[in-house]
């Protein structure tokens, strides 16, 4: 349940398949687990323009937040993810240059997305190695930047599992697992 809850906070708002996939889970117990998390108050399902999805409750979000922090101290990490969240601070913001360059079309070159990617993998292997749920950020990332010398949507698109997305998702897993504001 944990997992479920803290993917739908991390997607923002996604159906079922989408949460499930976040972290590799059954598709069909995760839509028991959402139901069960409707039912306490943990997510709410909406629709519009045809899109249909679960997003996270602010009772939810203090409940995942709850366990992300049980989770964190159980396994003795805060330490090692608080280390990670350092040196993650200045590279968040060489990305978020990066990005905003890339959207505003003043800047359309990859070359720190190569190497936020290359950053990406140490942060990770250090996260994994306490809390195996932040594995595949990486290589997301540097699945999306592939793919983006065909299709520079994957940059900063919202439709894909772009560079952006994948990035923020690690800044707002973060910060959640440190029980932190932005």
């Amino acid at each position: 349940m944990m997992l479920v809850l803290h993917a739908v906070r991390l997607k923002g708002f996604a159906d079922t398949a989408a949460v499930a996939a976040r972290f590799g889970l059954d598709p069909g117990r995760t839509e028991e687990d959402l139901l069960d998390a409707e039912a306490y108050g943990h997510v709410s399902r909406s629709a519009f323009a045809g899109l249909s999805g679960w997003s996270l409750t602010e009772r939810g979000r203090r409940h995942n937040e709850a366990q992300l922090r049980d989770e964190l101290d159980g396994a003795g990490a805060r330490d090692a993810v608080g280390g990670v969240h350092d040196r993650f601070v200045p590279l968040n913001a060489r990305a978020n240059t990066a990005f905003t360059a890339w959207q505003l079309g003043t800047d359309r070159g990859t070359d720190t997305f190569h190497a936020l990617a290359g950053h990406l993998r140490g942060l990770e292997r250090d996260l994994t190695a306490r809390l195996d749920r932040f594995a595949g950020y990486h290589e997301r990332f540097a699945t999306a930047l592939g793919r983006s010398a065909a299709d520079p949507a994957w940059i900063t698109g919202i439709e894909v599992d772009s560079c952006h997305r994948v990035w923020f998702e690690l800044h707002e897993d973060l910060v959640a697992t440190l029980g932190i504001t932005r």
